[in-house]
């Protein structure tokens, strides 16, 4: 089920009567119940993957705590690893490492059949694997005590809201929300509003209204001039952020309605002044959760300065791989690994005189960083090497002329980016939009609901990150 989907504005709305004439242990249930009704909508055969996931990591997390010897706790956990990243290893990378592997075989004479499967990519399965995993590894590092509520923990890896796409929520943060009593506010309600409007305008208004011309420019870049694959690189990277920023303001919005706060996932990533800045603000809950689980037990920034390089390196490789089964993810999480070292092997360097007033040279920041990050998304969009590079070619080997005009609708969406986001970034406050004046909030309300009925097709058109 899609947020931007007319059963969701039914389904919605049923869950919320219900759980506000419900006790909080029946309101669990109740979102039990009902997120699994959210996630089979796709493919009720995948609910069973969620299931084993969740039997497994329960089961296998109280073991873990009641276990006195290491060893047996360490073989505990691996088993943990082993069904969960098998599931996804099976279903996410199994026809990515089979075809690496036959076209390897291929290059150095070999005519390879290997077998090859070609299944339905679970919605959410990399979300709710890295869930379950930071579980158990919480309690394998005795930081986190299990619970012994098997519904309560059920609802954690569950929970609708943030199930398919995130944010990635740490046990610590939920657990406790929805083992005690909530109370849902008039705060709540106009917050958790305001934010699903947010988010629905950056998804309807901003991301599908550029889906399809970035569609047409990435399929054939080679029919197109340079200036139009520029204004499709910046669509792109207009349409993937209002795309999955979008998805998270909607899921912590539905969340607060029901009186559960979802941590941040996006805070204004571009206005970032450096690529350090921008994983902080961009995919906060993954970003978090490689620093936490790979960067810093792979060694962190101890042990001198190529082994901290070395590993920003590892770590954004595999969360490039992490988004998905194709090269062109690990090479757009390798190049963000090398922007991490090369502004950690900047940084650590005496810092230039001052030349230029700060507020220059962090807008000087945020224009260098958000065209890096520009760059890269070409990996991330592309299907394949050879479209990335036709791409790149189209815009480096200029053709065609330079109409300026071009960049004009990209300025236009970026200036309804910058509308929502610098109000945000100066205040702190992802609903700064409330304290305004109510003619002002009016007519806000008023414009956006107005374009998102415009802009909508009748179609919901699907979240980008519900195929990873």
């Amino acid at each position: 089920m899609l947020f931007n989907s007319p059963e969701y504005l039914i389904f919605l709305p049923c869950v919320l009567v219900l759980y506000y004439l419900l006790r909080t242990r029946m309101q669990n249930r109740m979102l039990l119940v009902a997120s699994y009704i959210f996630y089979s909508w796709w493919d009720w055969r995948f609910t069973s993957l969620l299931m084993i996931s969740t039997v497994v990591d329960y089961h296998l997390s109280l073991a873990i705590h009641h276990s006195q010897g290491q060893r047996r706790r360490k073989h505990l956990l691996w088993l943990s690893l082993v069904v969960n990243f098998g599931m996804l290893g099976f279903f996410k990378y199994f026809n990515f490492f089979v075809d690496s592997a036959a076209q390897l075989l291929t290059t150095i004479g070999f005519d390879p059949h290997l077998p090859t499967l070609r299944v339905l990519l679970p919605a959410g399965i990399s979300f709710y694997t890295f869930q379950t995993m930071n579980y158990t590894i919480d309690v394998y590092r005795r930081q986190l005590e299990p619970t012994r509520d098997f519904l309560t923990y059920a609802l954690f890896v569950s929970y609708f809201p943030h199930l398919v796409a995130g944010p990635i929520i740490r046990a610590e943060v939920l657990l406790p929300q929805l083992l005690r009593r909530r109370i849902v506010t008039n705060d709540h309600l106009c917050t958790g509003g305001a934010l699903i409007l947010i988010g629905l305008f950056k998804k309807i208004v901003i991301a599908d209204s550029l889906s399809h011309c970035v569609q047409s420019y990435f399929s054939h870049p080679s029919d197109f001039s340079s200036i139009v694959l520029l204004k499709g690189l910046y669509f792109f990277s207009l349409q993937i952020y209002g795309d999955f920023a979008g998805y998270t303001d909607i899921a912590r919005g539905t969340s607060r309605l029901l009186g559960i706060e979802l941590p941040e996932n996006f805070n204004q990533p571009y206005l970032s002044r450096n690529m350090t800045e921008f994983w902080r603000r961009w995919h906060i809950s993954l970003s978090t959760w490689l620093r936490d689980y790979l960067y810093i037990p792979l060694g962190g920034s101890r042990g001198g300065r190529w082994r901290t390089y070395r590993n920003l390196m590892i770590t954004m490789f595999l969360g490039g791989l992490w988004h998905g089964a194709n090269w062109t993810f690990v090479v757009w999480g390798t190049l963000h690994g090398l922007y991490l070292a090369v502004h950690k092997f900047l940084s650590e360097r005496r810092p230039p005189p001052e030349k230029a007033p700060a507020r220059w040279r962090s807008l000087i920041g945020i224009v260098a960083t958000f065209h890096l990050v520009t760059f890269t998304w070409t990996f991330f969009r592309a299907p394949t090497f050879a479209v990335a590079f036709d791409y790149l070619r189209g815009i480096f080997f200029w053709h065609g002329g330079f109409n300026l005009f071009q960049l004009a609708t990209p300025a236009l969406f970026g200036a309804l980016v910058l509308a929502i986001d610098l109000p945000q970034r100066l205040s702190g406050n992802h609903t700064v939009l409330l304290r305004a004046p109510w003619v002002v909030r009016g007519v806000a309300y008023a414009g956006m609901t107005f374009l998102i009925v415009v802009c909508g097709t009748g179609y919901a058109v699907p979240f980008i990150y519900f195929q990873f």
